[in-house]
Formats: structure tokens, sequence, C-alpha cells
């Protein structure tokens, strides 16, 4: 285990949707630990692994007040998104300094590969929700700022380049 660089943007593995994990391997849950530690590292309530490089379909997320709630996902896909938005100000490790008010489903339903490899499925609420769809952005080769009107994305990549 061991905390692990981000890329920095806007290296094109950032716009590259990440490949499916086909089990559950050693390899798959030291990713998991790595990212759980950059994670914790930063203080962050989630990764993908293409945030350091890894270009594989795997995801932790963590919104608990006490932390240590970590789940882990391989190929998380949502099913079912509620149609009552909440706001919340996101930022990624891959572009510091620099964060944008996103609104996203307030609840999702995802299914995913648990750490067990059994096909999961959960219901994330709140800041949970957030996180997980913004990791999932990062499997598709999205970025947070991707939800903003093209004229605050390019105020706010203008900014990130001055600093």
């Amino acid at each position: 285990m061991s905390v692990r660089k981000c890329i920095p943007w806007p290296d094109k593995r950032l716009r590259t949707p990440a490949r499916e994990v086909s089990e559950i391997t050693d390899e798959v849950r030291a990713v998991w630990d790595d990212l759980i530690d950059t994670m914790e590292a930063m203080p962050g309530v989630g990764m993908g692994a293409p945030q350091i490089g890894v270009m594989q379909r795997l995801a932790i997320v963590d919104a608990s007040q006490e932390r240590g709630k970590v789940i882990r996902m391989a190929n998380p896909v949502i099913l079912h998104a509620s149609l009552e938005l909440r706001e919340h100000d996101e930022a990624s490790p891959n572009l510091p300094g620099v964060s944008a008010l996103i609104k996203r489903p307030r609840a999702v339903t995802v299914k995913f590969l648990n750490d067990k490899g059994i096909l999961d499925r959960r219901d994330f609420v709140g800041l949970w929700a957030t996180s997980v769809q913004h990791q999932i952005d990062h499997l598709n080769g999205k970025m947070y700022f991707d939800h903003l009107s093209r004229m605050k994305r390019d105020m706010l990549l203008k900014k990130a380049r001055k600093l």
C-alpha cells in the first residue's frame, strides 16, 4: 500500500475510458489499497484508478464522517438516478487549486463487482452519491468540469493554468 502520484491534467489518460476488470485479483486489491492511501492523504471522499494512471474500471468511495467505511468497486454502473438534484463543490487532485459547484442526482443505484468478486447493488445518497458519480466520470474519461457550461469550464481551466 502506498500513496500514489495523481497524474496532472491535461494528461490524455484522464480523457480515456478505462478497461473493464474481468476478475478481482491480488493486483486489483493492491490498486484499491493504493487508491485508499492516496485518497486519505488528500484527504478526499473517493478516487478512480485513472487518476493515478491505472486504466482499469476501479474506484473507491468513503464519504463517512468517521472514515474507514470505504466501498471498493470494479466496473460500477449507474442503474438509476433520482430526478432530485444536489449541488456540491467538486474538485480533483488532477487539477489542483480549482473547484466548481456541480449539480448531480441526489441519489443513485449502482451495480458493481465488490471486493469479493460478487456482483453487488447499492443505493447511495447525498455526498456518497456525488462521489460515486464523480468517480464513474473518471472511469469514463470525464472530469467534473465537463458538467459546466463552456464559458464556466474555460474560465476554470484558465484559472488552473495560472496556478
